[in-house]
């Protein structure tokens, strides 16, 4: 295992930009940097043994300083959607950023991945047994950030290890009880960045349930069962088989209650690329998957050339709106408390 670490540019206010990579004993590796606590590259073997890059990047930092598809950020301070930016605590009423429409999304306007994390690199102890080398960004978000209450003290940990197993551990506490939603933003095309359509990908998803949504992609509350939908991909399908019945979000992008207990590490998804023969599995502790097949990638300079559907995203989280419905878990974190979610990504070939 190795751990280097090289400039990447800097901020525009001149702050540096450094890039960690993180290599394993087969030569298999993750880049990470600390604008974002962004993902970077991921370079694993296909079945002949081909290594290629298989996470939509960027050239240089300043597509990532730019306004972005969110490629390999950590996204917070709240992950996808609040109903018109408005939630209540303990009786008072908050209204953060709209960014969307009517709506939060994301955090706001400046979310997570639009700020420059700090870093320690924690090589692996192995008298200790540890087996993967780690990155740890930390952020302070202050209160009112985005109009949410409360100072949150966020860290991102990444993790590689020879297993080719990619771990992200989310821990966040805050000086007064705020809404929490993390998630990792990486768009992923198993047969390499470059290779065009994902949609031919063969996915599982460990969901037999999702949420229902209006006109605005707001969950409604009600929690649905994907038997004989477009959305039951409990054996595996291709994203592409139904994706013409989804005309009003142009494909998927759509959040999955995750089988199991949530809490615990369990299984959330499979995805196999059948032309490379790259498999990347999933585990999380979160509730539910965001599924996105990127579907409004301009094809420009905003999300590097890349076009719709030549990625995919699957991102861990909390529900959508959570802070609005009782029924869904409660993203509500207090002081004294401290949030803790970790996500694992295991790449075969």
């Amino acid at each position: 295992m190795s751990i280097i670490t090289v400039p990447f540019g800097e901020t525009s206010d001149g702050a540096p930009v450094t890039k960690v990579t993180l290599t394993n004993k087969s030569g298999n590796h993750v880049s990470v940097m600390n604008w974002g606590a962004s993902l970077l590259e991921v370079v694993v073997p296909d079945r002949s043994g081909k290594r290629e890059n298989i996470n939509c990047v960027f050239d240089s930092i300043d597509g990532y300083l730019a306004k972005h598809p969110g490629f390999g950020s950590t996204i917070g301070r709240f992950c996808n959607r609040i109903g018109l930016g408005q939630f209540t605590i303990d009786g008072v009423k908050h209204q953060v950023t709209v960014n969307k429409g009517k709506h939060c999304l994301h955090g706001g306007a400046v979310n997570f991945s639009h700020h420059n994390w700090s870093t320690e690199l924690i090589p692996a102890d192995e008298a200790r047994g540890e087996t993967e080398d780690r990155v740890r960004y930390t952020l302070i978000s202050p209160d009112g950030d985005e109009g949410f209450p409360g100072e949150l003290t966020v860290t991102a940990e990444y993790g590689w290890n020879d297993a080719n197993e990619l771990t992200l551990e989310y821990r966040a506490t805050t000086t007064a009880a705020t809404p929490v939603n993390l998630t990792n933003h990486s768009y992923w095309n198993l047969g390499g960045v470059d290779s065009g359509t994902a949609l031919n990908h063969e996915a599982t998803i460990h969901g037999s349930k999702l949420l229902a949504t209006d006109e605005d992609q707001i969950p409604t509350g009600e929690i649905l069962d994907v038997d004989d939908t477009p959305f039951d991909f409990r054996q595996p399908m291709p994203f592409a088989r139904h994706i013409e019945s989804l005309p009003a979000t142009k494909g998927y992008d759509h959040c999955y209650v995750i089988d199991g207990e949530t809490g615990t590490l369990r299984p959330a998804a499979r995805v196999t690329d059948p032309v490379t023969g790259r498999v990347m599995e999933l585990e999380t502790t979160f509730p539910g998957m965001q599924v996105y097949t990127a579907n409004n990638l301009k094809g420009d300079a905003s999300s590097a050339g890349y076009p719709p559907h030549t990625s995919f995203c699957l991102e861990t989280q909390y529900f959508p709106d959570a802070p609005n419905h009782a029924n869904f878990p409660s993203t509500v974190l207090r002081p004294g408390e401290s949030f803790h979610e970790k996500t694992v990504h295991r790449f075969i070939s």
